[in-house]
């Protein structure tokens, strides 16, 4: 490929060398040079590709690109960009051959509510017979194939790839998760979403090396809505506007209350044995009933999301309906039905304000009691542990406090700092440092009517200790309790396997 093909949409000076230069690849990661590849030197929090071009040189690439004026060898073009990491975007994009405009994307942003939404939406489409594609937290999905996420939003150069793979398999839409961060780094520049949507803001991400106050976080998430075709927001959220300021794509709104194009009314939170969920009805925009096997009202806002977004594509009432009453996202209140006497669920809640909505929520289906089982990671914040404590302790009956990633720390050392929020509040609690042994004890001890949350873990499968990952998933430490108690004990205590 010529090198000038990869900045067919983009400025930039030619430094050094020729643009008609033959290049075999765009890379990024000075440790995966390879000769003849045009590499692209980005300056992050920790290291500045710049000062690998000797290296990179050396190792073969045929161009490097900048955003600093710079010295190199001869033989090697030097091409200088505004912001190398939006160069990146374009260039991947160039390299792929634009696999975005052969999809329709959906790109959804927001505090909380982002993953849900989008496996609503990817659970809708593809029951409707439209193939899509899924970006996401906890994994991508192209076709049959699923590949574990390391961030929300992948660098640009990787969602690129995914796109293309995407096409190849015969996908005609992705959804994907989009972050304040990517947003900020030009993850998601070098091509224009379908849809761009706004679930809701709260201060979440703001640090020396995230965003430095809440109004740089509001502003970066609104970079959506400037590159995007149809923008979709919660016109509840307080923060919308701000948002949104500066917007230039059509807008539409939805939420519970009046003046939004599309709403839910009648909102009904109801529980049967084993399971909780929400029912309502969709009125303005459309009009019919849902049920979502997911508790909360966030629940609602989330398929509510989901509906504003796939009534683009004309999908009939009844595959919706369909697809929103059997959508289960893996980690985020996923009911595990083991038993009629109570309600069993995992969620990710890793932070005090996660677990305060969540246990908010669950609160709200006024369970005989609502047990909270969660620990803390190691190497991070203690006052995190504190304020974890201190919330479970005020709005569950019950809490189990446990082990989480203790990663380079002693989890007894974790245990005594929740120990320490735990009995700041009224809540009754036991600390029962394995795992394992903590989800048995639930179980075990479990009362009818009772709501039981595993929170912490999520999607995750896997532990981390002095700098190993263990396998450990929720999923099967309770199949493993279960078998280990004999069919006797189960049925004594009204159990059965999932």
């Amino acid at each position: 490929m010529k090198l000038e093909r990869l900045f067919d949409r983009l400025a930039y000076e030619c430094k050094q060398g020729d643009m008609n230069q033959e290049v075999s690849k765009v890379v990024y990661d000075s440790r995966k040079v390879e000769p003849g590849c045009v590499f692209v030197c980005i300056t992050g929090a920790k290291s500045d590709g710049h000062d690998y071009i000797p290296e990179v040189i050396a190792n073969g690439a045929a161009a490097v690109v900048v955003e600093k004026d710079v010295t190199t060898a001869e033989g090697c073009v030097v091409v200088k960009v505004e912001n190398t990491r939006e160069a990146l975007a374009y260039m991947a994009a160039a390299y792929f051959d634009h696999p975005a405009e052969k999809l329709k994307t959906i790109g959804i942003t927001g505090t909380k509510g982002k993953t849900t939404t989008t496996y609503m939406v990817h659970s809708i489409l593809e029951q409707s017979g439209i193939k899509t594609g899924l970006i996401g937290t906890i994994e991508t999905i192209i076709g049959d194939e699923r590949i574990p996420s390391v961030n929300t939003t992948p660098e640009s150069y990787l969602v690129q790839e995914y796109f293309a793979r995407m096409v190849d398999a015969g996908c005609k839409c992705v959804v994907m998760e989009v972050s304040s961060q990517a947003l900020m780094l030009h993850r998601v520049s070098g091509f224009t979403f379908d849809f761009g949507i706004f679930t809701n803001m709260e201060p979440d991400h703001i640090g020396p090396d995230e965003h430095k106050d809440f109004e740089d976080y509001m502003r970066c998430k609104g970079l959506l809505f400037q590159n995007c075709k149809v923008g979709i927001a919660n016109a509840d959220d307080e923060h919308m506007e701000q948002v949104l300021k500066g917007y230039t794509c059509k807008l539409e709104t939805y939420g519970l209350k009046e003046g939004a194009n599309l709403r839910a009314e009648n909102v009904d939170l109801h529980s049967a044995l084993g399971s909780l969920g929400v029912t309502y009805d969709v009125t303005g925009l459309m009009d019919f009933k849902v049920t979502v096997d997911i508790p909360g009202k966030f629940s609602v806002y989330n398929s509510l999301t989901a509906i504003a977004i796939c009534r683009h594509f004309d999908i009939d009432v009844e595959t919706i309906m369909n697809a929103l009453r059997k959508v289960k996202v893996k980690g985020r209140v996923e009911p595990v039905d083991i038993s009629k006497r109570f309600t069993l669920m995992i969620d990710y809640a890793h932070n005090a304000m996660s677990l305060e909505s969540l246990l908010t929520t669950l609160r709200e289906y006024n369970p005989k009691r609502l047990v909270c089982l969660f620990g803390c990671g190691g190497n991070r914040s203690r006052d995190r542990r504190f304020e974890m404590g201190e919330i479970s302790s005020r709005l569950a009956d019950l809490t189990v406090a446990t082990s989480d990633n203790p990663r380079f720390e002693e989890p007894q050392a974790i245990l005594d700092d929740i120990l320490t929020g735990i009995k700041k509040g009224p809540g009754k609690y036991v600390a029962i440092i394995d795992r394992k042994e903590a989800i048995r004890y639930c179980i075990q001890n479990a009362e009818d009517g009772d709501v039981i949350v595993l929170a912490g873990k999520g999607h995750e499968d896997y532990q981390e200790i002095k700098g190993k990952k263990y396998h450990m998933d929720e999923r099967d430490l309770i199949q493993e309790i279960l078998t280990e108690m004999g069919e006797d004990e189960r049925t004594k205590l009204g159990l059965y396997f999932f």
